[in-house]
């Protein structure tokens, strides 16, 4: 079984928001959670599947259009302690973050995207989680 230091990917990596960015821009820690937002994150998340990365830009705050990423981590990361092992085994979500920016290097337009129906229900998940998200 994976543990939280086991890297599973060498890429490409993904990163889901609704901000408007360009090729070459940074993406960085510091930002409020998408999920508490009472929190800010010490970390940027990222992701192996474009899919998730999908779902993340269709949850996260904002008004712009969901926007897909293609980011290269620019230093260490490790994966991500809030789903690997704690919710499930391993890293199947093939969920990452990292203390280091990440560099936009392109954008993705075609992923599976939730009905409004699967959205609210996920909005509805979200909202009901109990614990604490390990920053």
């Amino acid at each position: 079984m994976a543990n939280t230091t086991d890297i599973l990917d060498d890429g490409p990596f993904y990163h889901g928001t609704k901000a408007d960015l360009q090729v070459g821009e940074l993406l960085t820690a510091g930002f409020r959670s998408n999920y508490r937002p009472e929190v800010i994150m010490n970390h940027i998340y990222f992701t192996a599947l474009v899919d998730g990365a999908g779902l993340a830009a269709a949850l996260a705050q904002g008004e712009g259009r969901d926007r897909v990423y293609i980011v290269e981590p620019l230093g260490h990361f490790e994966n991500d302690p809030n789903v690997t092992d704690k919710k499930f085994p391993g890293n199947p979500t093939r969920s990452y973050r990292s203390q280091e920016p990440l560099k936009i290097v392109g954008e993705i337009t075609e992923w599976t995207r939730l009905t409004p129906e699967q959205l609210q229900q996920w909005r509805e998940k979200l909202a009901n989680i109990k614990g604490d998200i390990i920053n």
